[in-house]
């Protein structure tokens, strides 16, 4: 007697890794208690990440882990639970829980506009994400990109007004420094979506 071979995953446009997540026909009350989990897992993740962080000479932010968790974290988790998650992250850190990168919470770090920025970026990569943004090497790069842009557009110029620094300055000081991490963040980005759909049984769309 012959034994039937297990059926493929079915995968489904729209979708994000965490709609992989075993939930059969939750109720609704589970249903939000996953999606509590997630969004807490997802700050939690941010902030351990930011403790992973070097400080650059000259410049009061330094390089850490946090801004590649916060788009793991939208890419992986869609873009609402993701926008959810980095509010978590930034409300909780500036109402005192010492997670933001270096171990600083508060809300007079010349750096929180990164911590800003990363909640919109989580939700535009996460809104990518849904559209198969993350399902192949071109497009995370593409999505990756972006999603530091953003950090970037609304983090430059927080630091140039908490600081008195004039724009050139916030740029050279706040951006060029990281230009070299953040693209060894998004070549790591795009090795790791990519095979973790295809680990799941995905395909390339």
């Amino acid at each position: 007697m012959s034994t039937a071979a297990a059926p493929a995953r079915s995968l489904r446009p729209g979708q994000v890794l965490a709609d992989l997540l075993p939930s059969p026909k939750l109720s609704a009350s589970l249903g939000r208690t996953r999606d509590a989990v997630l969004v807490l897992g997802g700050a939690a993740l941010t902030g351990l990440a930011a403790q992973l962080s070097v400080p650059v000479p000259g410049s009061p932010v330094p390089v850490s882990g946090q801004t590649f968790a916060a788009l793991l974290v939208g890419t992986a988790f869609g873009a609402r639970l993701g926008f959810l998650s980095l509010g978590l992250y930034a409300v909780a850190g500036m109402a005192g829980v010492p997670w933001f990168a270096e171990g600083a919470s508060g809300t007079s770090m010349p750096s929180l506009g990164y911590v800003l920025g990363m909640m919109l970026a989580a939700t535009v990569v996460g809104a990518l994400a849904r559209r198969g943004a993350d399902r192949s090497v071109l497009r995370t790069a593409g999505a990756m990109a972006l999603g530091s842009a953003v950090v970037y557009a609304v983090g430059v110029p927080y630091l140039a007004l908490a600081t008195g620094m004039s724009l050139s300055e916030a740029v050279a000081q706040g951006l060029v420094p990281f230009l070299i991490g953040d693209a060894l963040k998004a070549a790591l980005a795009m090795g790791l979506l990519p095979a973790a759909w295809k680990l799941l049984g995905g395909r390339e769309g």
